[in-house]
């Protein structure tokens, strides 16, 4: 079976080349890395929902550069930096899946990157 890396190392404004990719292609399924809600330019979000919005909307990208949506993924992973954010990332997700969601699991974790409140990470499953 062959292994697809999509997206290239991001790169930090100092020039710092980060040892991931975006994802992983695996026959017809898709695992995304850690994703943070930043902009083009990786400029982290300000707040939970922001922050939110942006990692899903981020993913997104990710899924169509392989032909997916977000109605592939099957399975998210979220890291929340502080339990009061919680409500408000709940009503950001939801804003973004609407009824369709995916299995996931939230845990509380510190964050490499300093002001970060979310990171999601998702596996997909494209149509064959």
């Amino acid at each position: 079976m062959t292994i697809t890396r999509i997206g290239n190392p991001p790169v930090l404004p100092d020039g710092t080349v980060i040892p991931k990719v975006t994802a992983t292609k695996v026959g017809n399924m898709v695992f995304c890395s850690g994703t943070l809600g930043v902009d083009a330019n990786l400029t982290l979000l300000e707040g939970a929902h922001a922050q939110t919005v942006q990692a899903l909307r981020n993913i997104e990208a990710v899924l169509a550069q392989v032909g997916g949506t977000l109605s592939d993924v099957a399975k998210v992973t979220v890291w929340l930096t502080d339990p009061a954010d919680f409500a408000e990332f709940n009503i950001a997700y939801a804003s973004v899946f609407g009824s369709e969601f995916p299995a996931r699991s939230t845990v509380l974790s510190t964050l490499v990157i300093p002001g970060a409140h979310v990171e999601i990470e998702a596996i997909a499953v494209l149509p064959e």
